[in-house]
């Protein structure tokens, strides 16, 4: 990965606003010939390119090949790459499956908040490597921000406590998806499965790693290595964190509780 151009939010906050918020005249409503297309048909164009090529491959002009329009005409609905970026990350949102929370326990309540943003960032990559520090203030995010908090309702947690506890879930759950995301894309630019990149690897390795002199990395990455049959597996990761989140949100509750 080189380094991170995109973010969100770094468009005009005003115009972005209305555009997410489809407030009247700000949607591409022009005077004239009726026109081709829309900001869905233009989000949709763009989510395309980002989930099948990257965030890198999203160019105003590819959107408007993908929709058979001229690149100028593009521009009638969204001002600009940046804003678009911003619906498309709301559209996403808005998108997701939302389990109902209700009569689950709140550690099954966590579990499914943690489960849905894997999943959406399986189905959508670019997601996962997408600064959100000024996130798209639309009905997307509100819809997704206010279903997840419900995960830590009635737990003895303050509102900051609340939102600083999904914090640290969302932020667990894109550390892992990245690590399945890189091993895919390894293997795809490689043309080669882990498995294989460590057949060929092992003979020089086995030949200048001192096993004695670095026994613990020896012993266990071994071990994680027979395990995995790769450096790493995505699965086992979220698994084996995922428990320990829990753990540690228990003990924070629990303690809210007795402040109480």
């Amino acid at each position: 990965m080189g380094q991170q151009k995109e973010r969100s939010g770094s468009g005009d906050p005003v115009r972005t606003l209305e555009l997410l918020w489809r407030v009247p005249q700000a949607s591409g409503a022009v005077r004239g010939p009726k026109q081709r297309s829309s900001v869905e048909a233009v989000v949709d164009a763009a989510l395309q390119i980002a989930d099948a090529e990257g965030i890198s491959a999203l160019t105003m002009r590819a959107v408007a090949a993908r929709l058979g329009v001229t690149p100028m005409a593009t521009y009638t609905y969204v001002p600009g790459k940046a804003e678009l970026i911003d619906l498309m990350l709301d559209t996403v949102y808005a998108r997701m499956e939302r389990a109902e929370l209700s009569g689950l326990s709140w550690r099954e309540r966590v579990a499914r908040i943690a489960a849905e943003n894997r999943a959406m960032l399986a189905r959508h990559p670019w997601v996962a490597y997408l600064p959100t520090t000024r996130p798209p203030l639309g009905p997307g995010l509100a819809a997704k921000y206010d279903h997840e908090l419900r995960a830590f309702d009635g737990l003895g947690l303050d509102d900051v406590a609340m939102d600083a506890a999904l914090t640290f879930v969302l932020g667990f759950v894109t550390s892992v998806a990245r690590i399945a995301i890189d091993t895919e894309r390894a293997a795809a630019d490689s043309a080669m499965s882990d498995r294989q990149w460590w057949e060929l690897a092992a003979p020089v390795l086995a030949g200048v790693f001192d096993e004695q002199r670095y026994p613990f990395a020896a012993r266990v990455g071994a071990a994680a290595g027979q395990a995995y049959d790769s450096a790493y597996s995505a699965d086992h990761a979220y698994e084996f964190g995922l428990a320990l989140v829990l753990d540690g949100l228990a003990r924070r509750f629990e303690g809210a509780r007795a402040e109480d």
